[in-house]
């Protein structure tokens, strides 16, 4: 499995529209794309309008899906918007243990 963890900044002008925009895209991702396996949507307990993405994929293929997928499009011109420019990081890992299988897949 392949996660993906992503730490945002938002304009806080644009919160409003950016947790409809984000919270369109995490369900449209859940629902649509049976590649994604979960995709949680957090903000900083301190840190006012800094957001993490926790995001699960199948594997690359799946999220090379969600990519192309028509509702990414629509966040991307949300985010363009809302997000801060240059406050976008992406970290990618592979899952060895979860919770729903315990067992580590070194």
């Amino acid at each position: 499995m392949l996660s993906l963890i992503v730490s945002v900044q938002v304009k806080p002008e644009k919160r409003k529209r950016f947790l409809e925009v984000i919270a369109d895209n995490a369900a449209r991702s859940v629902r649509d794309e049976p590649g994604c396996l979960r995709f949680d949507v957090v903000e900083h307990a301190e840190e006012p309008n800094h957001f993490f993405f926790y995001e699960l994929y199948r594997d690359a293929e799946a999220f090379a899906e969600h990519k192309a997928a028509p509702h990414f499009a629509d966040w991307r011109v949300g985010a363009d918007e809302c997000l801060v420019p240059g406050s976008q990081v992406n970290t990618f890992a592979e899952v060895l243990v979860s919770e729903s299988d315990a067992t580590a897949h070194a």
